[in-house]
């Protein structure tokens, strides 16, 4: 710390604000004469995205890496472990790579199954995504590789994500949104914390000092680095005095001028600065001593491991005696997925993988004897009746039709929400056509909920989610018996999109997104609402059974700071060897919301017992309330999910306070009186159009004429020149693009939109052409002077 406050004495304003940005966009800034070097950085989080072009935040073709099962295929295997095996690996290839932190894992809450990026997060329970994705930053910081855990925080939805102001209570925001956040970062200790785009509660996460100086540094105790989301800055100066540390990526001079602005007029204390340049310096150095590190990077190895990662997080939804296949089955394989698979999602997270498998070869490989059918295409949702009679065709002369099923990438995005819950009609006509001539054992792939009518024609049901560049060989093992599946469900799966509570407030608002249904977030709200779901949180099936008996406890009441270790004896009753995955919930007496409080993963050898413990603290009995509350007596739950809970004690709480008055609701959401009772102050923005600024979006111009010309120009320009990449066409890219603020598209740019030309973009649809365009083109030609220059 001495030689970090030396240097920061000798640096001069310019260097200081110069660190506070990327040098690029993905390494940080260097200054050669203090000895400070430049790091470098990634996309993650279930593989590296190092792109070769270190120059730009657009996605560019990158580097081959080991692309394992995304978070939301993983949350299901329920397993610390595996999570910190993983994330190792992953620290190894960054090793190999030189990069010095992945930026991952990510632990938002799955409020509603339409966010388009779910499949880069684990759960609807914040304890069970806190515990995987501290095991993960443990696994792949024990590689001295740094990790970033993202996005902190309310970041629930892609719809306006920039711009958008999420409305949570308090309760809600510690119990549910934070609580997540706070395990990862206590257990875990991440190099970093990436700050969301999106506003809490009327400020931008970024620039909002209760959130990152209060509760993170303060009530947290974190010291580490603090990094915007890319192109998530607004006001920096607001940014640095709250203790957002570093901006990502480099957005030209503006920004660094406005914090030079901003110390010598006196409206940001240079201590500040001082203290975002210090763990900016703290976080570049402890970078650049472990790259000095012994490291061991086997890509064999790390394939391996994303195989047996898929394997372990499959979920048997439903099985009619027809799995595991037996030896010699005549097997129907069908659908486009089989010879292009669907193992990832879409946007930053998007790796190339270095080996990836498809389901035609793994199976041939595993000695399943197949003949194989497309069935239906993957690049439109229409029926094709070619393909669907050669698939009835090539069943008819099988045992039993294996089809895989699900939502093709351009169905699920980061940047994009789903609208609906529906896998595409061809897909969903193969299935019912398919089970009127065959069995049909279904492989749904995909990285969220979809609605089931068409559940009763399929005699059995994997969910795979996405299981990376191996995923193809798991569903085998699974197929074959090879491996006996143990993964739960890390989500409720609803019977239809309209159940889940925050249906009517999720996307009605570009602006501000009411989080009406407060704490009742999935299963909390399902359970008390004792609504029907499809299958509930905490839901797997396998193919032997076990016994959950003779629940124990070493106290029957709580005191403050104390704790209760229950336990219960687990027995596997079937004919094979399984894991099974017990949950420990805990419930108030007098509320019907339960909450997971533990959980452990148990193999167990056919007939073998093992006793499985929990201990439960005083925060597990706690409610917010201006702080945490010991809730009065409750019960101790253990069960196979949130509905399947077999044993009980009830644990006495003297201390205990009566819980606040938060009824569930049948329709999942309270109306706008009761809901804004709970702030002290109403914190509704309302977002100024006229005159458009530099937060503007291309969607906002849409109401002049002249902003409307200007989105068109833009859009032409776009389809001509720029190649929106295979996962997505023109019009999904066109829609990023439109609800992009301009500062974003500046920072995103990579150089080829300045500051400069986004000025004078704003002055021309504000009404002052003429100026507008001598403004665009003389930062135009300023930038190709610039651009010439640097290639001499």
């Amino acid at each position: 710390m001495e030689q970090i406050d030396a240097i920061i004495s000798q640096l001069t304003l310019e260097q200081k604000a110069d660190l506070c940005s990327g040098l690029d966009a993905w390494n940080t800034f260097p200054i050669k004469e203090h000895g400070i070097p430049s790091v470098l950085m990634t996309d993650g989080p279930h593989g590296l995205r190092k792109q070769y072009d270190e120059s730009t935040a657009m996605l560019e073709q990158s580097v081959p890496a080991t692309c394992f099962p995304a978070a939301s295929t993983t949350a299901c295997s329920w397993d610390r472990d595996l999570l910190h095996e993983m994330g190792a690996a992953l620290g190894s290839e960054a090793r190999k790579q030189g990069i010095s932190m992945v930026l991952g894992p990510g632990i938002n809450i799955k409020r509603s199954p339409l966010c388009g990026r779910n499949f880069e997060y684990f759960s609807e329970d914040p304890m069970l995504a806190g515990e995987l994705g501290a095991a993960m930053i443990q696994g792949i910081q024990s590689t001295g590789t740094g990790a970033c855990l993202k996005h902190f925080a309310a970041n629930n939805r892609e719809y306006f994500r920039m711009v958008s102001n999420s409305i949570v209570d308090q309760r809600a925001l510690r119990e549910i949104y934070l609580d997540g956040f706070e395990r990862a970062v206590k257990k875990g200790k991440p190099y970093a914390v990436m700050s969301a785009y999106n506003m809490l509660n009327g400020s931008y996460c970024g620039e909002t000092p209760a959130l990152i100086r209060d509760l993170l540094r303060g009530e947290w105790g974190y010291d580490g680095l603090v990094v915007s989301d890319w192109g998530a800055c607004y006001n920096r100066e607001k940014g640095i005095a709250a203790g957002l540390d570093l901006e990502m990526p480099y957005s030209g001079e503006e920004n660094t001028n406005r914090i030079m602005r901003a110390v010598k007029s006196g409206t940001l204390d240079e201590a500040d600065l001082d203290a975002c340049v210090r763990r900016i310096l703290s976080f570049v150095f402890r970078c650049a001593e472990n790259k000095k590190l012994p490291y061991q990077c086997s890509m064999e190895k790390n394939h391996a491991l994303a195989r047996r990662a898929a394997a372990e997080s499959a979920v048997l939804l439903k099985n009619d005696g027809f799995l595991p296949l037996k030896p010699g089955t005549k097997v129907a394989l069908l659908g486009q997925f089989a010879e292009k698979p669907r193992y990832q999602g879409a946007g930053s997270s998007m790796i190339h993988p270095a080996n990836l498998e498809n389901a035609m070869d793994a199976f041939r490989r595993h000695g399943i004897c197949y003949t194989y059918a497309q069935g239906f295409s993957l690049e439109n949702d229409t029926v094709d009746e070619a393909l669907v009679a050669e698939a009835e065709r090539t069943a008819g002369g099988c045992d039993v039709a294996v089809i895989i099923a699900g939502l093709p990438p351009r169905y699920e995005m980061e940047g994009i929400d789903r609208t609906h819950m529906h896998i595409p009609q061809n897909q969903a006509e193969l299935i019912e056509r398919i089970s009127k001539i065959k069995p049909v054992v279904l492989l749904l792939c995909g990285g969220a909920p979809v609605e089931m009518p068409w559940l009763s024609s399929v005699s059995a049901l994997v969910n795979c989610y996405l299981g990376g560049e191996a995923g193809a060989s798991a569903m085998a093992q699974i197929l074959t018996g090879e491996v006996n599946p143990s993964g739960k469900l890390a989500e409720t799966y609803p019977l239809r999109l309209a159940d889940n509570p925050s249906y009517h407030f999720f996307s009605d608002d570009r602006h501000n997104v009411e989080y009406r249904e407060s704490i009742y977030v999935g299963y909390r709200y399902y359970d008390a609402a004792e609504k029907d779901v499809l299958f509930p949180f905490g839901f797997g099936l396998s193919y032997t059974s076990f016994e959950y008996a003779d629940m124990r406890t070493d106290a029957g009441s709580l005191a403050p700071g104390g704790t209760v270790t229950v336990s219960a004896l687990i027995r596997n009753t079937g004919g094979i060897a399984g894991a099974e995955i017990v949950q420990c919930y805990v419930r108030a007496e007098e509320s019907p919301v339960k909450k997971l409080c533990g959980f452990e993963k148990v193999f167990l050898q056919p007939g073998e017992s093992k006793r499985v413990s929990f201990t439960l603290t005083d925060r597990d009995f706690s409610f917010f309330s201006d702080g945490w509350r010991l809730m009065q007596d409750a019960h101790v739950l253990i069960g196979a999910s949130s509905r399947d809970l077999r044993l009980g004690v009830i644990v006495e709480i003297p201390a205990g306070e009566p819980l606040p008055g938060y009824p569930v609701s049948a329709d999942g959401h309270w109306d706008a009186v009761q809901f804004y009772s709970l702030f002290e102050k109403i914190p509704h923005i309302t977002f100024r159009i006229h005159p458009f600024t530099i937060n503007a979006t291309l969607k906002d111009f849409d109401s002049v004429a002249i902003g409307r010309t200007v989105h068109r120009l833009v859009s032409r320009f776009v389809e001509k020149h720029i190649d929106p990449g295979g996962y997505m066409g023109h019009e999904i890219m066109l829609q990023l693009l439109e609800e992009n603020p301009m500062r974003v598209l500046v920072s995103m740019s990579g150089g080829f939109f300045t500051y400069g030309m986004a000025r004078g973009v704003l002055m021309i649809v504000n009404g002052q052409i003429f100026m507008g365009l001598l403004a665009f083109f003389s930062a135009y030609r300023k930038r190709r002077k610039q651009k010439i220059k640097s290639k001499k």
